[in-house]
């Protein structure tokens, strides 16, 4: 029987805890389906607008060679997407581990069989540090953080 992975992530300013992620993630099951946050849910639930478009980062993600598919996380509840994609196993990085989002998460999954592996989160870079330098250096040249997406995504 194939054991289907999902792992869902903005991926923005792709990094390597992502790769970290996709990779041990690809260990643990047969086939991998990468789930990439749509802009709008990213607004909608971390109130953030990606430097990187959907379409763009659908595009890495796919090209990674641990993803067997990528597709476009649109669905704010993770069982509507299982119920979509009949995953066995749902990777999450370990700074959900015994938070409130993250019990609920397992309980939910356990009831309808899915288990939830987590990994290591990758404590030296994310894109929230990431997204921080950016400005910093934009704030010190003067052009503010909204140049520095619009020459991020001109470029």
């Amino acid at each position: 029987m194939t054991r289907i992975g999902y792992a869902a992530g903005a991926f923005d300013l792709f990094h390597v805890g992502h790769l970290n992620i996709l990779k041990h993630a690809k260990r643990n099951c047969d086939y991998l389906i990468a789930g990439v946050v749509s802009d709008e849910m990213l607004r909608q639930t971390k109130g953030i607008t990606p430097v990187v478009p959907l379409a763009e980062r659908l595009e890495i993600v796919r090209n990674i060679r641990y993803v067997d598919e990528a597709r476009p996380e649109v669905l704010p509840d993770k069982l509507d997407t299982w119920r979509e994609v009949q995953f066995d196993v749902f990777f999450k990085g370990d700074d959900w581990r015994g938070t409130e989002k993250g019990l609920r998460l397992e309980r939910e999954f356990a009831a309808v069989g899915v288990e939830v592996v987590y990994f290591p989160y990758t404590m030296t870079t994310s894109s929230t540090k990431l997204r921080g330098a950016l400005d910093a250096i934009m704030a010190s040249s003067g052009s503010g953080a909204g140049a520095a997406e619009r020459s991020l995504t001109s470029a």
